[in-house]
């Protein structure tokens, strides 16, 4: 397989695209938002943390490396794929299937709406106090209006701004994953070696 870090980002990109249109076809439905979440969080990083480490250990087996360079060894198919990856689904999302988009705002919604359902119903059995039943009323009502008909038709998670606040939190799992990579990866630097500089 290929050693060169910006290939394995390009084929990183072909992977996540794969999974993209598989769960795309597969479970555009009821439970589309909620797969959607599961592959982002559980399937993604580990293709993602294989990757990175591939592409360190590759080089690794054959040339001691520094820190900076295990770190960007780690780092530079992530980015590749995860920036391709994103800018590639944002498009999809936004120019060519745009029912998709809607499908996975309204589920979006409804999975909020079913979260704060389900804490209400929580609470309401522990509380006895009137006056905290009370409070948990009202503060009820206040969450119900932020699903309101209305307020709900112009909400669009989708948006340029929205993708590009999941990539920086998405940077942020590269850059740990890197570091863990560059401290575990670089060179050790022997007593012995110190001492002969």
């Amino acid at each position: 397989m290929t050693k060169s870090p910006v290939i394995l980002g390009i084929l990183l990109y072909a992977a996540t695209m794969v999974i993209f249109f598989v769960v795309y076809f597969l479970f555009s439905g009821v439970e589309y938002f909620d797969t959607s979440l599961k592959v982002n969080a559980f399937v993604l990083p580990i293709f993602y943390a294989l990757a990175a480490f591939w592409s360190v250990k590759s080089r690794w087996n054959t040339h001691r490396l520094g820190f900076r360079e295990a770190f960007k060894r780690a780092f530079v198919p992530m980015f590749v794929g995860g920036i391709l990856s994103i800018v590639s689904i944002f498009s999809f999302l936004n120019f060519i299937d745009r029912d998709a988009k809607d499908l996975l705002n309204y589920q979006y919604v409804q999975r909020q709406k079913s979260e704060l359902d389900k804490e209400y119903l929580s609470a309401k059995k522990i509380l006895k106090h009137q006056k905290d039943i009370d409070e948990l009323e009202q503060k009820y009502k206040e969450g119900l209006q932020r699903f309101d008909p209305k307020t709900v038709k112009g909400k669009d998670m989708l948006t340029a701004s929205h993708f590009s606040g999941y990539f920086a939190a998405i940077l942020i799992f590269y850059v740990v994953l890197s570091v863990f990579f560059g401290a575990f990866f670089r060179k050790k630097t022997m007593p012995e070696e110190i001492i002969e500089e």
